[in-house]
């Protein structure tokens, strides 16, 4: 078993990409990097502590004492699974440590059930585009020409409150809207013909009733689209609101900037490796 540092790096992620609720996310070429070493424990931390309680109980492996940091460029609470390098960082790492007892999938399968859902785990875990559940995911690479701008606000929501605004149901027609427009998304990315994409964001079942707690969600998408972009949603349960591209990214950013100057806007593409 090793006793020297293991740093894993964690790309941030999307996740729902509109109508795909709880299941389909990409990863981003934004990265936090977890270190992990045997020694005194760290402060505690109660996301640490879960991930590291999961780990050694699947892997069969005695507990031991060890610190951590986390450093990177995901930012807290944006709607860019934040939480999920973290946990998968804890993980990844304590499996190094030991000699890699358990694989990667079923790395991705704890680190699922830790963050309750599997739509940011997922692309964190395997990179690309994932269609997944708690039990495994479909991935597809994504080419280097789709282009994602994100306008990062200047204000948190956390993942909780965001759920709380949610209806118990919604009317069968939206749903069935939802339904076909987050499978047209998955076509787009299995074929890589990313024009499938252009007016596939639409859904009813989360960004109605988010657009509470992010006024500007509709403006900020409606000008990204106005300046070449094949459309936006809203990342995860914000505050970041994500438009994907072909052309023109500095435009769209400009645009999307324009109608919330209280935020930042970051121009990336996919990451198709995950965790490593």
């Amino acid at each position: 078993m090793s006793n020297e540092a293991i740093s894993i790096s964690v790309p941030a992620t999307t996740a729902n990409i509109g109508p795909g609720y709880d299941c389909l996310g990409i990863a981003f070429r934004i990265y936090n990097r977890v270190t992990v070493r045997r020694a005194e424990a760290a402060e505690g931390h109660p996301m640490v502590a879960a991930a590291a309680n999961a780990f050694f109980e699947a892997a069969g492996v005695g507990a031991f004492p060890f610190d951590w940091k986390v450093e990177g460029d995901v930012p807290l609470a944006r709607g860019l699974g934040s939480s999920v390098t973290v946990r998968l960082g804890i993980l990844h790492g304590l499996n190094a440590l030991c000699g890699r007892p358990l694989e990667r999938e079923a790395l991705f399968v704890l680190g699922a059930k830790l963050e309750g859902h599997p739509d940011n785990a997922a692309p964190a875990a395997f990179g690309g585009f994932t269609v997944a559940d708690a039990g495994g995911c479909v991935r597809f690479e994504v080419l280097p020409s789709l282009k994602f701008v994100l306008l990062i606000p200047d204000f948190e929501i956390s993942t909780p409150r965001a759920r709380e605004v949610l209806p118990a149901a919604v009317p069968r027609v939206e749903a069935a809207r939802s339904n076909a427009n987050a499978c047209r998304i998955v076509a787009a990315f299995a074929k890589q013909d990313y024009e499938l994409l252009r007016n596939s964001f639409g859904d009813a079942l989360h960004q109605p009733y988010r657009k509470a707690l992010i006024p500007f969600l509709d403006d900020v998408i409606r000008a990204g689209e106005e300046a070449g972009a094949l459309g936006g949603f809203l990342s995860g349960s914000g505050s970041t609101i994500a438009c994907v591209t072909l052309q023109a990214t500095e435009e769209v950013a400009r645009a999307m900037l324009a109608q919330y100057p209280g935020a930042r806007t970051v121009i990336t593409a996919a990451d198709n490796e995950g965790a490593r």
